[in-house]
């Protein structure tokens, strides 16, 4: 066999090397369980309640980012999960309501997603889902968010080579399915941690209150006192308390009389009708970017917020006795009262947070 063969089969064998591989790129990548670290920084937060049958890894993590952000998602390739929950707004809706694919909307404001690895009752308003893998399903199937099927969007993944890529580092293995899905969006979701606010670096002594927002965190942890005005506080720490600012409840706070509950809230997962018009409560982290405000979106201020609990607080069938017992003579806030209460709010704001690239459109 003459060298000029011998070149030709050499140079036709090497062409075909690289064909192949380019046919196959990505199907070859590593499995990876290295274990994902909870971005805390100032640990104001206890220990997390982290589900011990899906760990956090940092595969893992990536792919429910990129997932969380993958319009292809919904029927029209125009909603991802990050459509309705914005980083810039604690990843929630600036909007009262979402609009979904087709402009549809629902009923209820989307809840920002803060903390959840420190959540410990069930999600969404009324707590339908009984874990966050639940829930993370739960938007792409609503026919007025996401509008898909979990079939479709299967299938449109396995098109997609770098979120196949992604499965396999995360899994080991390439198959595609709503139940990796939901594990790979539930990592994300409880790795988007929230503890660097004012209020975060004020507890551990690297940051200092104004006069304002120190009178307004006193008047936010005081309780109640009909009897002693002056001692009387705003009571708010009655339902958001902790480290977190919620207290794990589903409460109706007094917004509407009986004859006025549209939205039976609680009621719809439980079938109690006691559950009636109550809703979860939320964490006030991040809480002055993430209005409109209430399950409903009603309120488009914390200024409206305040005023409704000093003196909007209505008698219905399920309201929760201490917000009904304030009713009587109101919070007894004056105008000054009210400001620095919403300038305390606002030091639970962590900017760090809202600009976290790791919590970004990895696109």
């Amino acid at each position: 066999m003459n060298s000029k063969y011998l070149i030709l089969t050499f140079l036709v064998s090497s062409l075909l090397i690289v064909a192949c591989k380019k046919t196959v790129t990505g199907t070859f990548a590593s499995y990876d369980d290295t274990p994902y670290a909870l971005n805390v920084v100032n640990n104001t937060l206890p220990a997390p309640n982290l589900p011990s049958d899906n760990p956090l890894t940092k595969a893992k993590v990536e792919l429910g980012r990129m997932l969380f952000y993958e319009k292809s998602m919904s029927s029209d390739g125009t909603v991802s999960c990050a459509s309705c929950h914005n980083q810039a707004t604690g990843f929630s809706d600036a909007n009262q309501f979402s609009i979904g694919v087709g402009g549809a909307t629902g009923g209820r404001q989307a809840m920002a997603i803060i903390n959840m690895a420190w959540n410990d009752n069930e999600f969404f308003w009324d707590g339908r889902a009984h874990l966050l893998r639940d829930q993370s399903l739960g938007p792409i199937e609503n026919p007025v968010e996401m509008n898909e099927t979990l079939e479709n969007v299967i299938v449109k993944l396995n098109s997609n080579q770098k979120i196949k890529q992604q499965f396999i580092r995360a899994f080991g293995t390439p198959e595609i399915t709503s139940e990796k899905m939901s594990l790979a969006m539930e990592n994300f979701m409880m790795a988007l941690v929230s503890d660097d606010s004012k209020y975060d670096r004020y507890l551990v002594g690297a940051a200092v209150l104004t006069a304002s927002e120190e009178r307004g965190r006193a008047l936010f942890f005081e309780e109640y006192n009909e009897f002693f005005p002056d001692l009387s506080g705003a009571d708010c720490a009655h339902c958001h308390s902790g480290a977190n600012f919620e207290n794990d409840l589903y409460m109706n706070n007094g917004l509407d009389l009986t004859s006025q509950f549209v939205d039976f809230g609680r009621e719809d997962a439980t079938a109690n009708p006691m559950d009636r018009a109550k809703f979860k409560v939320p964490t006030l982290r991040n809480i002055e970017v993430t209005g409109p405000y209430m399950h409903d979106g009603r309120f488009q201020t914390l200024e409206e917020v305040v005023n409704q609990y000093d003196h909007g607080i209505k008698n219905s069938t399920t309201v929760d006795p201490a917000v009904l017992a304030t009713s009587a003579t109101g919070l007894m806030l004056n105008d000054q009262d009210k400001q620095d209460l919403v300038n305390f709010l606002k030091t639970l704001t962590d900017y760090t947070f809202l600009s976290n690239t790791a919590y970004s459109d990895p696109n």
